[in-house]
């Protein structure tokens, strides 16, 4: 699977994209978001556990629910302010 972190979120963790094999178990963005979290420590924990934090699977906007396959694109966003 492809994961792919932008503008802060890229910053924060110092990562744009990866490759990565889907890890056993695995099946929904949350269970990703948790994954990372737990194998990289910090910063992964903080920036992917922010409330916040929004997602895409294969560049459609989804929740945290969203059912995720090893052929996904996977990509995080900070929260987005208009004006």
């Amino acid at each position: 699977m492809k994961l792919v972190y932008f503008a802060s979120v890229r910053e924060q963790l110092g990562a744009d994209t990866e490759t990565l094999d889907l890890p056993a178990g695995v099946t929904t963005v949350a269970g990703l978001v948790e994954w990372l979290s737990a194998e990289r420590g910090e910063p992964w924990s903080s920036v992917l556990g922010n409330a916040r934090l929004l997602c895409a699977v294969n560049q459609e906007m989804c929740g945290l629910d969203t059912a995720i396959a090893q052929a996904d694109e996977v990509a995080f966003f900070p929260p987005v302010t208009g004006g």
